[in-house]
């Protein structure tokens, strides 16, 4: 970004308020000042601004968390927050970066619902376009958005259900399908093989919004004849891509294994 008409005071505004963001109550004025390298009757007078104008808290013990006005603001961001369009506008890098299709989803009950989709250069189309459903346990979005329910909770929602067998890898028990969850808080991603459609593999991040709830879901497909090729690349775009998006839904922390 061009920085011809920079303001320095709201650059170090900007500082101050990610590392109040990310670790609040734990930054008093003295630590701000060593940490961000600003003389303290600046960064005091900075401090009083914001504390002002409710961007930032001061507690009792002297440390600072983010003000009201975040709040206020939050909600006001989350009611213009247009999913679909920014995923249209942040996976354009991503599919120029692999060349492979990207799409996302939501959940609708035990399908996935697609909302969106962009189109590499393959002559193998993805047979999924926005509107259509397909059941959540056989691809790795659905399992992604499964993530949010614990394990009995799922139970539940499955109950008195079979999982359909879409090819001979499907998965066949709510307890495999678990196991593959759980991967998603270890790695921050997870993966399908030919579960869905064979000789197609897919890997798939989270979307979430400010209160750290899964949302959506991305991925990546594309045909067993590129995934050993671009696999550790796709794991790393596909996560990419999702960070960014949760980022303008809100999201604050990494999106990934912590």
């Amino acid at each position: 970004m061009e920085k011809k008409y920079w303001v320095p005071a709201i650059g170090k505004a900007d500082n101050i308020l990610n590392l109040i963001a990310y670790r609040p109550h734990q930054y008093r004025l003295i630590d701000l000042s060593n940490e961000l390298n600003i003389n303290k009757s600046s960064l005091y007078s900075l401090l009083n601004t914001l504390e002002t104008l409710g961007w930032v808290k001061k507690g009792k013990d002297d440390t600072y968390s983010l003000g009201m006005r975040f709040g206020v603001f939050s909600a006001l961001y989350s009611s213009q927050f247009d999913l679909i369009g920014t995923f249209s506008e942040e996976a354009v890098s991503t599919v120029n970066n692999l060349d492979e299709t990207i799409q996302l989803s939501i959940l609708d009950g035990v399908d996935i619902l697609y909302l969106a989709k962009k189109e590499g250069s393959s002559p193998v189309r993805v047979a999924t376009d926005p509107g259509m459903k397909f059941p959540a346990h056989a691809t790795a979005m659905g399992k992604v958005l499964l993530s949010k329910y614990t394990f009995n909770e799922m139970k539940d929602l499955y109950e008195g259900r079979s999982l359909e067998a879409k090819t001979p890898y499907t998965i066949k028990t709510l307890e495999e399908l678990w196991a593959q969850i759980a991967l998603l808080a270890e790695q921050g991603y997870i993966k399908e093989y030919q579960e869905a459609v064979e000789n197609f593999f897919c890997i798939a991040a989270p979307v979430k919004n400010q209160e750290d709830e899964v949302i959506a879901a991305v991925s990546v497909t594309m045909l067993t004849t590129s995934w050993e090729k671009k696999q550790e690349e796709a794991e790393r775009e596909i996560v990419d891509l999702a960070k960014r998006i949760s980022l303008h839904a809100g999201f604050l922390k990494p999106v990934g294994p912590q």
